[in-house]
């Protein structure tokens, strides 16, 4: 009778291991898939081409000329920039070390805009 407890003993262990043993299998499973589809979703998110041309930011000197004004500049330049007339007015007075909106005719102002890289 002893040796029969025993062997339904081992009985019930060995199938809670095994249920254990397959639960651990079954998480595993799903980490692995789960990682295996956000890791490619990621991927390719970080993958895709951006629709239409692309642009590249050029400098140049423009001369001012009577009745011009930082805020005719930024609007002619500051197009295909993705910068609002105001950031892109921030950027000239930094480029060009300016402290005022304040400029005058004769004057050299360092100018940034974007075109269509070919």
């Amino acid at each position: 009778m002893f040796a029969t407890c025993v062997r339904i003993h081992k009985r019930k262990t060995t199938g809670v291991f095994m249920m254990k043993k397959m639960m651990m299998l079954f998480i595993a499973l799903v980490v692995l898939t789960g990682s295996n589809f956000f890791g490619n979703s990621l991927v390719n998110a970080m993958a895709e081409v951006p629709d239409g041309p692309v642009m590249h930011c050029y400098y140049k000197s423009i001369s001012i000329e009577p009745g011009d004004s930082l805020w005719t500049i930024a609007t002619e330049y500051s197009k295909e920039t993705g910068k609002s007339i105001p950031e892109y007015i921030e950027q000239l007075k930094q480029m060009n070390g300016l402290k005022e909106d304040i400029i005058h005719a004769g004057q050299y102002l360092t100018v940034m805009y974007t075109a269509e890289v070919k």
